[in-house]
């Protein structure tokens, strides 16, 4: 037997197991990397946060990822070069991270890499039917397992693809395993780029646990305040809280029939950018309104899309609560936007039940890990409209 697959045999087999996770979202703030001690499988999951670090990206790289972002046309040799050169990055940083932490390589059992998302293209968002659901992470994994010695699981979004979904949330299965309560009905929002939630009503109802994106969260803001202010985020709302919504384009902004659609459904920063913005703008004419204007807009924009989807899946229950992540935990306008459209709810951080929230994306890439090695596709059955599969790619050290 390859020594390299008896190592995986072996790992499987622990009781618990030392998994990195990784998370780079499309916000490209920089590669979360948290390091879990996971025990069991299934249900019966324990999952222990050691150490956790968001590494910030170099300029460089992001002006890299740039090039090629939700982009229909670029430059191929240089999107060959970035797949590697995405790899050897986040391998550097695991690196760094190990060292930093004084631990080897040798004490670490797996690697859960989510990639870079580059596009995202789902019939449902391109409505073209001649070409299946598909999106793409690139950062090849090969290369981060030679470069750390580690075992590599990554790509996971290409077997829910492949086995019927969309690729896109994944959040429903370590939140299903982990987070369900039993007498409180919980929405684990997660406000990234893009807008996400994860609905688990309690284990005592009939309803079935989904993930789903909503809209936008950071996406076109960011976007905005790049080119504007050549900023990677309005830190604070410090921009937005400056300005007046503009209820005409905001209303204009809402009118996205993505918004209307029934839950789960997927979407990316390929449909809500900055064309979409000036769209918006031209029919309204409002073209003249000024930055802060539009960005307060734009921050009510991802905060009304949130409440909108949130009220929607949660009518007539009672006792659900509101557990937010993601970096738009960290904008006060916009969590102040959504609490005041909740008045009813409990909307807090999601370390109110125990979880990291900046943490909390990469620690779920663990557990799906956890699952491909240890666990089994029935441990995920009853989620609705997702695949009960086991998912990610292993690259070898050698």
């Amino acid at each position: 037997m390859n020594n390299q697959i008896k190592k995986l045999y072996n790992i499987s087999a622990k009781n618990n197991r030392l998994i990195i996770g990784l998370m780079s979202g499309t916000s490209l703030d920089g590669l979360d990397i948290a390091l879990c001690r996971i025990e069991g499988a299934g249900f019966s999951t324990k999952l222990e946060l050691i150490k956790f670090e968001t590494f910030d990206y170099a300029d460089d790289f992001r002006t890299y990822i740039r090039k090629i972002f939700a982009k229909r046309q670029i430059d191929q040799q240089e999107f060959c070069g970035i797949n590697a050169y995405v790899g050897h990055v986040h391998a550097d940083l695991i690196n760094q991270a190990l060292k930093k932490w004084d631990l080897s390589a040798e004490e670490i059992d797996l690697i859960a890499s989510h990639g870079q998302t580059v596009y995202h293209a789902p019939q449902i968002l391109t409505k073209d039917l001649s070409l299946p659901n598909s999106t793409l992470q690139i950062g090849d994994a090969d290369h981060i397992a030679v470069k750390t010695g580690i075992i590599t699981l990554s790509d996971f979004r290409q077997k829910h693809i492949a086995a019927g979904g969309e690729g896109a949330p994944l959040a429903a299965y370590g939140d299903y395993l982990l987070f369900t309560d039993t007498t409180e009905h919980r929405i684990l929002l997660n406000i990234g780029g893009i807008s996400n939630f994860t609905f688990l009503p309690n284990s005592n109802s009939e309803l079935q646990a989904f993930a789903t994106d909503l809209g936008p969260g950071n996406t076109i803001m960011n976007q905005y305040v790049k080119q504007h202010f050549d900023l990677e985020m309005d830190e604070d709302a410090r921009i937005a809280s400056k300005g007046n919504v503009n209820q005409e384009l905001l209303a204009a902004l809402l009118s996205e029939e993505f918004l209307t659609l029934d839950f789960p459904k997927t979407t990316g920063p390929e449909l809500f950018n900055l064309s979409y913005l000036e769209e918006k703008q031209k029919s309204t004419h409002t073209e003249n309104l000024t930055e802060e204007d539009i960005m307060a807009t734009l921050n009510a924009f991802s905060g009304k899309a949130i409440t909108d989807g949130i009220l929607k899946v949660s009518e007539g229950l009672d006792n659900v609560a509101v557990y937010a992540s993601g970096g738009g935990l960290h904008n006060p306008l916009l969590m102040q936007n959504i609490k005041e459209g909740l008045p009813k709810y409990k909307v807090t951080s999601i370390d109110a039940i125990a979880m990291n929230p900046d943490a909390k994306e990469a620690c779920l890439f663990a557990i799906l890990a956890n699952e491909t090695i240890a666990g089994s596709p029935d441990n995920v059955r009853n989620i609705k409209d997702s695949p009960a599969i086991c998912m990610g790619k292993i690259s070898l050290p050698n």
